[in-house]
């Protein structure tokens, strides 16, 4: 059977979900297509669940001549290479490197401003009517440190977030023991009091898309790999259902975008950065109120309703290449000594994938070669907190509005 729509969306993690709901509260017909049938099962499944309102910085390639040496031998939890990957990711890292440069990172910190700012009042906006409230704490996350030395370049760096007029508080070994009791004493930490954290990311997903459901939309099932521009040049999505022929086609595939941009002829400088979790019980009578940051060694442990969390950092390999969770187990091994977890709750690690471009920064809006194409994808570790922002501007841009923000730092040919 064929149907047809305004716009056809293809993703249904936080990204598309966003901005399948901000073009039908625009007006216009969506039809929704994941090869799920379900909403964040992918990328916005597995994360720390936070809407960090306080990420105004991207993760930049270190410059620690020390880390570098732990990184190229494979000792640093906080990152892991396969060796067979890096003949195909090590461009990428070359430019990775360059643009964290102090200048470069500076102005792509500047251009993310815009959409980090709003990132919780587009959540919130969708929070309240998509019935998500209990879901959602907002009481900030925490970054500790176990070091004297890295505390102290800890504070530095919270110092250059104070001119955003962010809520940032110090807290010594003391502060930090009155807030999270059952934590080991360690230097000290900072609290980011701005960001909200979720207790079941996918969940919020979900609810956004029973939404976009309930608001009159279609969400469909289907391999989009196969999807063609018919000669009126408009989109012929495959689906389970039948065909969706849509005037316009958003792509917000995450990791899986390259799919759909690279057969249409677009060299875009595009990576993945794998990453895992695992959930854990705790020890009878302890708890952990707050989503912690060991900054020492890279790995986040989050309350959910599942369990305590653990997500670790970054892997370089294959997208598709058999998970190697090395960092699970160096990590447990580490958290062991911070808080009391027990037991791994989950039959094996979660892996997932985030799509990267080598500035930090998404691409956002048309393709410049094809009619009626758009993008909204490579929101690297931030795809959870920037979607329903993202989902905004790529909605103005698509219907005519005034964008709220310059759309330029996020085009597609900036890589030129």
């Amino acid at each position: 059977m064929q149907q047809t729509a305004d716009v056809a969306v293809l993703g249904a993690g936080m990204v598309g979900v966003s901005a399948a709901l901000h073009l039908q509260a625009r007006g216009r017909d969506v039809a929704l297509v994941d090869r799920h049938g379900a909403a964040g099962l992918e990328t916005s499944f597995g994360n720390a669940g936070l809407i960090e309102r306080a990420s105004i910085f991207p993760y930049l390639f270190p410059r620690d001549p020390r880390d570098l040496l732990y990184y190229a031998l494979n000792l640093s939890p906080q990152a892991h290479y396969h060796l067979s990957a890096l003949p195909g990711v090590a461009s990428w890292l070359l430019r990775y490197f360059r643009e964290s440069g102090p200048e470069r990172a500076k102005s792509h910190a500047l251009a993310a401003l815009p959409l980090v700012e709003r990132c919780l009042e587009e959540h919130d906006a969708l929070i309240e009517v998509a019935g998500a409230g209990e879901l959602v704490r907002r009481i900030g996350w925490i970054k500790l440190y176990r070091s004297e030395s890295r505390l102290a370049k800890g504070l530095a760096d919270a110092e250059r977030l104070r001119e955003f007029k962010l809520r940032i508080e110090v807290l010594d070994a003391d502060a930090l023991a009155a807030l999270e009791p059952d934590l080991a004493r360690v230097a000290g930490a900072v609290h980011f009091l701005d960001t909200c954290s979720v207790a079941d990311p996918s969940a919020v997903a979900q609810s956004y898309a029973a939404l976009f459901q309930q608001r009159g939309g279609r969400f469909l099932a289907g391999d989009v790999r196969g999807l063609q521009q018919t000669r009126d040049g408009r989109w012929s999505v495959p689906t389970h259902d039948g065909q969706v022929i849509a005037r316009d086609l958003v792509v917000a595939l995450g990791p899986w975008s390259d799919q759909i941009f690279r057969p249409l002829g677009y060299d875009l400088p595009f990576a993945v950065k794998r990453g895992y979790h695992m959930h854990y019980a705790v020890a009878e009578g302890a708890k952990l109120s707050h989503p912690v940051l060991d900054a020492d060694n890279g790995y986040v442990l989050a309350p959910m309703t599942r369990g305590v969390r653990l997500t670790t950092g970054a892997e370089f390999a294959r997208r598709d290449a058999k998970p190697t969770p090395v960092q699970i187990d160096w990590d447990e091994k580490l958290a062991r000594t911070l808080f009391p977890i027990r037991e791994r709750l989950d039959p094996k690690p979660w892996m997932g994938c985030r799509p990267c471009f080598p500035d930090m920064l998404p691409v956002i809006g048309k393709a410049p070669r094809h009619q009626g194409l758009w993008f909204d994808f490579g929101h690297q570790h931030h795809g959870f907190t920037l979607g329903p922002v993202s989902g905004r501007l790529l909605a103005e841009m698509m219907t005519g509005a005034e964008p709220f923000t310059d759309p330029a730092p996020y085009a597609v040919d900036r890589f030129r």
